[in-house]
């Protein structure tokens, strides 16, 4: 934890630039390592395990900083309406010309060549580029202005990523183009997240799930998991534009289009070989950060917002909890506990030893869990202690079931199938239970049955 403090100093100082001085200030003497829970001197709203633990439960009382919480803004944050409008621009590129008077096309050249010169990607004038920017500052407006304030929050921490990486950090705006900055996106193949990681390609960069997580939710892990990814694509391809297409396509279909086209290997060669989503995926990318990048030449404001990535923190829980308990600790509602950890999907923090299952919270509402863990869990486990339990009799029925075996030996011309249906159980379990591999038994062989 001391480690993932002095990386977030850092990453702050780096940032005061972005952040302005006075916030940036702020946010770091926010997150100053504190001393050992040991060590501390107890807040007034801190509870003594003496007191009644469902009385001392709603005693506690929220921070006085945590009550200036922008709810709007999470509300905001917590919007998944944009999602889909942004995967159906990038499906849809515009067919005819998009008339858009207050950007002139010789404007929009002399504006691309600047970010062509400072950015990695090949910048070129394109009349279907143009077409993509003007529809998105005719039609998208609105939604543009959201992702700008919602992006406040995540491009901290996507541009910490990216520089450790050695990937441009105009990257951060394809998790825009992924996944509108919704970490619980989820597109019609499957893929999910802020990067919009496949099941597999998340299993290659040992992002965890299962019932209970899934990492390619968590900003942090499937952030660090796709600039490993895009750094990986750039050795391959040694060029960003064709990484952006192999990113949406896969590294295969980019090859395919390369054969198909005769060896070309300029982008906008190749796009007419691309799957149809990946045609209009890079020029979604480049319209995104031109609107971005010249945000106020074309009149957005985006609003300044107290909280940003960096000033929220961890603890490691020490047992199975659910966000509707957090919530009653730290005076949160689930939305806004699930926003901060997305990674959960079923709004239940697993305690599994050897695992670092952590709950992420504003950096108040973290002291005010902390102070009080030991009055939360004695509280939790009092009332896991009332939940009727199985009658003795039914756990003592289960529990001679589950150690009773008994020893076959095979016969001659017996199978696994006729062996399975005379005792009860499935084939798969024979093989699990004696390590079997194939689908033979031998005679003689002894297998071993649970019932």
């Amino acid at each position: 934890m001391i480690f993932m403090k002095k990386i977030q100093l850092f990453a702050l100082l780096c940032l005061s630039a972005y952040m302005g001085d006075v916030q940036a200030k702020h946010v770091i003497d926010s997150i100053k390592p504190q001393k050992p829970i040991s060590q501390r001197v107890a807040p007034p709203d801190s509870l003594s395990l003496n007191t009644s633990l469902r009385e001392g439960l709603l005693q506690l009382k929220d921070d006085n900083k945590a009550l200036k919480y922008d709810k709007k803004w999470l509300e905001e944050l917590s919007n998944r309406s944009l999602f889909p409008l942004m995967q159906s621009d990038v499906e849809n590129t515009p067919a005819g010309t998009v008339a858009y008077d207050e950007l002139t096309t010789e404007v929009l050249k002399e504006r691309l060549a600047r970010l062509d010169q400072k950015t990695p990607f090949h910048i070129e004038y394109n009349p279907i580029l143009e077409n993509v920017i003007k529809n998105f500052l005719k039609n998208r407006r609105s939604s543009l202005q959201r992702l700008m304030n919602i992006s406040q929050y995540y491009f901290p921490l996507f541009e910490r990523e990216l520089i450790k990486n050695q990937v441009p950090k105009e990257i951060k705006y394809l998790a825009i183009v992924e996944s509108a900055l919704n970490p619980k996106a989820t597109s019609r193949m499957g893929a999910k997240g802020l990067w919009q990681f496949m099941y597999y390609t998340g299993k290659m960069y040992n992002l965890e799930v299962n019932n209970y997580v899934d990492e390619r939710s968590d900003p942090e892990r499937s952030t660090q998991a796709a600039a490993q990814y895009l750094k990986k694509l750039y050795s391959v391809f040694n060029d960003w534009d064709l990484v952006l297409a192999a990113y949406n396509s896969g590294p295969g279909n980019v090859t395919k289009a390369m054969r198909r086209s005769g060896g070309k290997t300029n982008y906008w060669n190749l796009r007419p070989y691309l799957p149809n989503e990946t045609a209009g995926y890079v020029p979604a990318f480049l319209a995104t950060l031109y609107i971005f990048e010249y945000a106020k030449e074309h009149g957005f404001q985006v609003e300044k917002r107290e909280n940003v990535f960096f000033e929220t923190d961890t603890v490691q829980v020490k047992r199975h909890i659910s966000f509707k308990d957090i919530g009653e600790v730290v005076g949160m509602n689930e939305q806004e506990i699930e926003f901060f950890n997305p990674a959960y999907s079923l709004n239940i923090i697993p305690y599994i030893e050897g695992k670092n299952y952590g709950l992420r919270l504003p950096v108040e509402a973290i002291g005010k869990f902390v102070n009080n863990e030991d009055i939360i869990y004695a509280y939790l486990d009092q009332e896991a202690s009332k939940r009727e339990k199985p009658l003795p009799e039914v756990v003592s029925a289960a529990q001679a079931k589950s150690s009773s075996k008994v020893t076959h030996k095979v016969k001659k011309g017996e199978t696994l199938g006729r062996i399975a249906s005379r005792y009860g159980v499935t084939v798969n379990q024979l093989k699990k239970w004696n390590n079997i591999r194939g689908n033979s038994v031998k005679t003689g062989q002894r297998i071993v049955i649970h019932r």
